[in-house]
């Protein structure tokens, strides 16, 4: 097992890693068959095809000005729990992702989020 603060200190370096705003870097903190699960592009596996996701993050979120920010962070030794915001040119959103880690590196991540505001026509 690892140390106490593993879960907690590699999903908080995934996030400072991110507040960068380039995702690709990202990619080194996750083990070679981890399982990402994105609620919009889908399941990822694989370290490999995990960055070319994180890649396509770059482009996504630089499209529309988006901005990801960490508001809570919890965890253990292998796992940790994140609330955060995205924020755009769009709107704002909140969700929450779910990290299991193993040897200081994510093994697998899960995003939830809220779904978009109703539209007043609808």
């Amino acid at each position: 097992m690892g140390r106490a603060d593993d879960g907690y200190e590699t999903v908080r370096r995934f996030w400072e890693i991110q507040d960068g705003g380039d995702y690709t870097r990202t990619a080194e903190l996750f083990a070679d068959d981890a399982v990402l699960v994105d609620p919009v592009y889908g399941v990822f596996e694989g370290r490999e095809a995990i960055a070319a996701f994180m890649a396509r993050m770059n482009e996504a979120v630089g499209a529309i000005d988006g901005v990801f920010t960490l508001e809570d962070l919890a965890g253990g030794p292998d796992s940790a729990w994140a609330r955060w915001r995205f924020s755009s040119a769009r709107g704002e959103r909140e969700g929450v992702g779910i990290y299991r880690v193993r040897d200081g590196r994510i093994t697998y991540y899960r995003d939830y989020m809220d779904p978009p505001p109703a539209r007043e026509d609808e």
